[in-house]
């Protein structure tokens, strides 16, 4: 039976894609780059490669937040400051808030049922001001996020140091929840959890790398609980 339930936050609860979208319009066009969907599209892929490279230790928490707006103005021949890019980019995506449908209501429900804690990759200043817009810190027993941990999803000594802060904890009834294969599934499988991957599009999975279960939405996460 699960009683210990780690949420990612992008994604699987808010909608990053939208808050994104948002805040790069804002930050691009402070600097002189029109967000078209050239530079929005080339901007995600650069992005994902970094946040990987993370997540494989190959580059650092800052070398990523810096170096996928040194790469991208590179490519687009752009004379910009990609440190100050950064600062106004993580200003602009930590205000506001968008949920996933059903997100919210899953949350109360599942929170009077399991113990539940935040676990993100995320910035700590960024996800501190998402989390406050949309009033969601109640719901969690508590909250993990990367930066302050020391260590990043996969990493097991980022589970290992969330273990060690959860009086009474079980790895054997805890289950790891989130959207992304590389960090939360990956993470979860070496830490010894439970895996349910939040899949919305219905994309292929990786053989490498297979969860427990998959839903589309965490409001089927409840009911899915109920089942195992």
């Amino acid at each position: 039976m699960i009683e210990f339930l780690f949420l990612d936050l992008d994604d699987t609860i808010l909608d990053f894609h939208k808050a994104e979208r948002l805040a790069l319009g804002k930050t691009f066009q402070s600097f002189g780059l029109a967000p078209t969907d050239e530079v929005m599209s080339r901007y995600s892929l650069i992005n994902k490669a970094h946040w990987e490279r993370l997540e494989r230790k190959e580059l650092t928490r800052e070398e990523v937040l810096v170096g996928r707006f040194d790469t991208l103005f590179r490519e687009f021949g752009l004379q910009v400051d990609p440190e100050a890019c950064a600062r106004r980019y993580e200003d602009n995506l930590s205000v506001g808030h968008y949920f996933l449908p059903g997100a919210e209501e899953a949350l109360e429900a599942l929170s009077k049922k399991y113990k539940l804690y935040l676990a993100s990759n995320g910035t700590a200043k960024v996800q501190a001001g998402r989390l406050a817009s949309a009033n969601i810190s109640r719901f969690f027993q508590e909250i993990f996020v990367s930066q302050e941990i020391g260590a990043n999803k996969p990493d097991i000594l980022y589970f290992q140091r969330c273990f060690a802060r959860i009086p009474g904890f079980d790895v054997k009834r805890s289950m790891i929840v989130g959207d992304s294969l590389t960090s939360d599934i990956l993470g979860g499988i070496q830490a010894g959890m439970a895996t349910c991957w939040v899949n919305p599009q219905g994309k292929p999975g990786r053989e490498d790398i297979r969860p427990d279960y998959e839903i589309a939405a965490l409001s089927q996460l409840e009911e899915l609980l109920e089942r195992i």
